[in-house]
């Protein structure tokens, strides 16, 4: 099938005429193209490097359409929100209102049954060993996924399913281990320290000062404002796997841990201003880049992967079922890429999504 494709090419500044990598912005629409050939139902990217901004977009917006990806369209970030909320707890950590050795037990008494031994430190950089709450909640392609879709959780109704089973290892901080529940609990200790939800405290602190106007908290709201690509999930009806439109949803069930809605933009924007020490001091970023445990590529709430040409980039990912979606930025920001693709469940489009930001990275 031959992909639906549009781009949108914002010009290069006159300076940037001059560098000695050419732009190969048809090379970037390529790479896209085949991240939505290996299993998407539509992609978009923007590009920012020497030569100015690149965005473009491959495949459809809905299923059953010829309706192409909106190039500035937003989507559901998923886990990216932990950078986001991470940042926060660092701006706290910052004005000396709370610190990373701080136990989960001073916060939050009685939440936590190993909250005496566990840090926020241990909670933003996931050595907490939390059972991730996530793995007790239905998910695709199980009919009973349907079920709670519009169902509002509250934080600690997700936390309570998280403790009644056993940490995934003990004691805190000897280990790594993925767990959504994490941030959770640090989105109840930013409403401690602050008397605000940690939505507001996103939206205070990051979202207007830095004019991510695609950006929104969304709370317990369904509805994606504005242009979106149409996301899906595959659910077992039958003998048969059929794609579900599954574009609204209450996001309270993500939370803290992935609620965000953005756009490729504002996710560069953001992550220009992170690693340009625009937000957090240089010792607090800095922490941010160090990992919980040796070998591993996860700090505090940022991530950082080695491009093909040995290039080293920090930023997140996320996986909101319906919405896949990479950020990344070299650390002096000459050149970044967000990508977001609409998964149709039919492929692995990993080796795809490397090798378009290895395009967009190394050239």
């Amino acid at each position: 099938m031959t992909a639906t494709t549009a781009l949108a090419v914002v010009a290069a500044p006159a300076a940037a005429v001059a560098a000695p990598r050419e732009a190969d912005r048809a090379g970037l629409q390529r790479r896209l193209d085949d991240v939505v050939a290996a299993g998407s139902v539509g992609a978009l990217a923007e590009v920012r490097d020497e030569h100015g901004v690149w965005r473009g977009t491959s495949g459809v917006a809905e299923l059953d359409t010829t309706r192409p990806v909106p190039v500035h369209g937003r989507f559901r970030v998923g886990s990216i929100t932990k950078t986001f909320l991470a940042a926060v707890v660092l701006q706290l950590v910052g004005e000396g209102r709370l610190r990373l050795d701080d136990t989960v037990e001073t916060w939050l008494p009685g939440v936590l049954p190993a909250g005496h031994h566990t840090t926020v430190r241990q909670l933003l950089n996931h050595t907490s060993g939390s059972y991730d709450y996530l793995r007790t909640l239905p998910m695709p392609p199980a009919p009973d996924f349907l079920g709670i879709r519009w169902r509002t959780w509250t934080a600690t109704e997700l936390i309570q399913r998280a403790v009644a089973n056993p940490p995934t290892f003990e004691p805190p901080g000897s280990a790594y281990a993925y767990s959504n529940t994490n941030y959770l609990l640090l989105g109840q200790i930013v409403e401690e320290v602050t008397g605000r939800s940690y939505g507001e405290e996103v939206e205070r602190r990051l979202i207007r000062p830095l004019r991510l106007r695609g950006t929104v908290m969304p709370g317990t709201s369904p509805w994606i404002p504005g242009p979106h690509p149409h996301g899906y999930v595959p659910i077992l009806r039958g003998s048969e796997t059929q794609l579900v439109d599954y574009t609204e949803i209450n996001p309270s069930v993500m939370g803290a841990s992935g609620e965000m809605i953005s756009t490729t933009r504002d996710l560069n924007r953001f992550f220009a201003a992170l690693l340009g020490g625009r937000l957090l001091p240089g010792h607090l970023l800095d922490e941010m880049r160090t990992p919980g445990v040796e070998g591993r590529r996860y700090g505090l709430g940022l991530a950082w992967r080695d491009t093909s040409c040995g290039i080293r980039v920090y930023g997140n990912d996320g996986d909101a079922l319906t919405y896949q979606v990479w950020s990344f930025s070299t650390s002096d920001r000459h050149r970044q890429v967000s990508v977001a693709l609409t998964p149709a469940f039919r492929g692995d489009v990993d080796d795809a999504v490397n090798a378009l930001l290895n395009k967009a990275i190394c050239g």
